[in-house]
Order: C-alpha cells, then structure tokens, then sequence
C-alpha cells in the first residue's frame, strides 16, 4: 500500500524521474558537509584565526601578530575586513565557528539559486539538483567548510554582482563588489568586466567601499599600520606550500626563475588574446560574454599571481555553469579533464608509487587551471581563423550550426510553464483553468 502511493500517478519523462533520483541525492550531500563533514572539522582550521583576530580587536588588543616563520594559517584580512568580521568573536568560539559554517552554507545554497536564475532555470527543472549535488560534491565546497573559510559569502557577492552588472545596476554591483574585496580581494579582477561593458560607475562604490570601511576601521584598530609594514608584503610573497599558482610549485619543486616567467608571461599572453576576441565578437551576448570573460580572468588570477589556493575555484562556478550555453567554450571533454583537476574531492596520494602519487595531487590543480585556459584560448582561437577564412568576421565568429544548438535561454518560460502542467495539472494552464490531459477526459464522460 505504502509502494503504491509513493509511485507517480502519471506517466513522467526521463529528465523528471532524473530530476526525483537526483534531489534525496543532492538534499542528504548538503545535510552532510554543513553538519557533520563541517563540523567536525580538519586539522587545517582557517577560522582560529580568524576569531582571535576578531577577539583582540574588540579588546583593544593588538591584531596583525601572526608567525609567518609556521605554516599554520594565518589572519591576513585587512583592517576594513577586520571591522566586518569583528562581531563573530562576540560568542563563544565553538558556537561562533558553527555560525560561521551555517552563514556560508547559506551564502553558498543562495549563490546556487542565483546562478540558476543567471540561466534561467527554475527549482522545478533537472537543473536544480544536479547543479547542488555537484556544488556540494566538489572539494572547494568542502574544504570551505569544513575549513571555515569565506569563501561562500565571496562566492554569494560575485553571483549578486554579475546579477546586478547584468540588470544594470551598477552603483549597487560596485558595492557588492567592493564589501568581498574589503575582506578578500579575490573579485577585484572582475572590474575589468564592467570596464568592458562600459559601466563606469562600477568603479565609484567598488573603491569607496573598501576606503570608507578602512578609514572607519583604522582609528578602531590597536595597530592598523601593521598591515601595511608586516601583512602585506607577506600577502605579496610567492610561498612554496598549500599555493597551486605557477609561481608556488615552481618554488617548490626549485624551477629556474627564468623558466617560471616564460610559463607565466606565456600563459598571460594566451589570456589577452582570449579576452580580446570575447571583447571583440562576444560582448554583444551579455550572459555569454560576462560568465565567460570573468571566468577567464579568475582563472588567471588563480594561476599567474603569487598565490592560487585549490578552494579558489569556487569562483568559476558562474563560469563552469555557461556550458548550458549554445556558444559555450565547455562543451568538450578537454575543458571537462581540466574542471576536474581542480574541482574533484579526489585525492591522487598513492602508498605503493607514492613519488609520482604526490606530484600528481600537488599539480593537478595548477595543470587544470593551466588547461582550462589553453582550452579556451584553443576554441575561440578556432572559431576566429575559421570566420576569417570563411569571410565572416564582420557578421561574428560562431559557426552557422550554432544558431540551432540548446541554450537555456531559449524556451525558458514555456518549459517553467510546461514544468508546472507536469507537476500540477489542476493548474490554470489553458483557458478553463484545466490541464490538457484532465479537459480531454471530462470532455470524454460528457
């Protein structure tokens, strides 16, 4: 009897019995990394810092004080950053460390819903699970929190920023902007996309924020010039250890200096080159163009500065997802070897070849990060000789197949509408306020 009523009541398509497989699936992975993976926590734990920071801040204590001779984490926020975080140590550390899992947790399942908006998916389509389980799923997820990093609210901020750079609204998306950099600069190349676009006013509140919130914080602070003279120039430092950048494994493995700044001039080059033809041919296709061009750019962050930490790529989420779009410079496998040298919770340390096991786990992210970058600059390089072989320049440069191919932009509203029949079908969806199958068959006993 029990069977019976848990069994659909009308036929459903593929994507639908998907779609029901996927959420128990994706609901009991998010139950488990907020509340017992991240609460049990590792022995790399990003918020002790964070919270005795915040701690000696309201007691007039002296905050930027870390050893960087250890390779324990360190406080580096600025002093704006500091302010922001200050009430966390209000509590007591343990309580005040669950409330900082449950505030990412939420930051991150809300940047989730948003990124499914970006691409107009609704919480009905087969979308929404798969995109949580594979969130929640990747090791940038995790470790943020099981870590207890920030992570999540950076990842929340650049999701409302691209929302409101989209919507035009741009003194409300340089403030967004500006909050994540007064706490961690990880967004700042995204200015570069609004500058792209034209939308200046960016700028104002995406500088004024983070100037604003130091010079309150500065008079508040015990020893705000500390940051500058001490925390800084450690921030700017190229460190051997727990950094996948170019620069940190070829300090780790003592690569030649010269050698290191051709790879990573070599890789800058293939990424001016990307981002001049997205200028050029894509910034018409504002979604396309945007999640891709910012993607790139935090790629390129990740990859060429002096530090480039795995959970990073929780920023390239926006980026990843644009493969549901017809132009996408995803939709190959190599693109998808790359995502998972940087995404995958797998680890590659082997007991029996444990050399090549270890060079392995330490290089796939810089290799995926290396490679999702070649890939780019591969498609978009293909696609411009083919147009200016071909003589299309003038007119773009996808190919004439690609007017035809799935985007989910097309269709959005009659497949949320379709959705809805499917799920409900007293549903107002046709004249009468009845569903098509159910009109048919009162129709029938009439």
């Amino acid at each position: 009897m029990l069977l019976r009523q848990l069994e659909p009541r009308t036929a459903r398509t593929t994507a639908e019995v998907i779609k029901f497989a996927l959420w128990p699936l994706a609901v009991m992975t998010v139950l488990n990394r907020v509340f017992i993976k991240a609460v049990n926590g590792f022995i790399t734990d990003d918020y002790k810092p964070v919270y005795n920071a915040s701690l000696a801040f309201l007691n007039g204590r002296p905050v930027y004080t870390a050893n960087f001779d250890s390779v324990d984490p360190h406080y580096l926020y600025p002093p704006g950053g500091t302010l922001l975080i200050a009430p966390l140590a209000l509590i007591d550390p343990e309580k005040s460390r669950w409330c900082f899992i449950l505030l990412n947790a939420a930051a991150i399942l809300l940047a989730w819903y948003l990124l499914l908006r970006l691409f107009k998916y609704t919480l009905k389509s087969v979308a929404a699970p798969a995109l949580l389980l594979a969130m929640f799923m990747s090791e940038t997820v995790i470790n943020t929190l099981v870590f207890t990093n920030v992570n999540g609210c950076i990842l929340l901020a650049e999701l409302l920023f691209l929302h409101l750079l989209l919507a035009r609204r741009d003194l409300w998306a340089g403030a967004i902007l500006g909050l994540s950099i007064t706490v961690k600069p990880t967004l700042a190349p995204l200015v570069l996309v609004a500058a792209a676009r034209g939308q200046w006013k960016v700028f104002i509140t995406a500088i004024g924020v983070p100037v604003a919130l130091t010079a309150i914080a500065w008079p508040l602070l015990n020893d705000p010039g500390q940051f500058f003279s001490r925390t800084l120039p450690y921030i700017l430092e190229t460190r051997d250890y727990f950094n996948s950048a170019i620069a940190g494994n070829a300090a780790y493995y003592g690569l030649p200096d010269a050698l290191t700044w051709g790879i990573r001039l070599t890789m800058a080059a293939l990424v001016a080159i990307s981002l001049w033809i997205l200028y050029r041919y894509y910034r018409d296709d504002e979604l396309f163009f945007v999640t891709t061009s910012s993607g790139v750019l935090l790629t390129a962050e990740f990859l060429l500065t002096g530090l480039g930490q795995m959970y990073y790529s929780m920023m390239l989420f926006p980026f990843l997802m644009s493969v549901v779009l017809r132009n996408s410079v995803l939709r190959n496998w190599p693109a998808w070897l790359a995502i998972f040298g940087f995404m995958s919770y797998d680890k590659w340390l082997s007991d029996r070849w444990q050399s090549f096991g270890r060079n392995l786990e330490y290089l796939r992210i810089t290799f995926g990060w290396g490679l999702l970058l070649l890939v780019v600059f591969c498609v978009l390089g293909d696609r411009y000789l083919a147009a200016r072989r071909e003589g299309r320049l003038p007119f773009g440069i996808d190919p004439a197949w690609m007017k035809n191919a799935p985007d989910s932009r097309d269709g959005a509203e009659e497949a949320a509408v379709a959705a809805d029949q499917a799920e409900f079908p007293g549903s107002p969806s046709s004249p009468n306020g009845t569903a098509p199958a159910e009109e048919k068959r009162i129709s029938v006993e009439q």
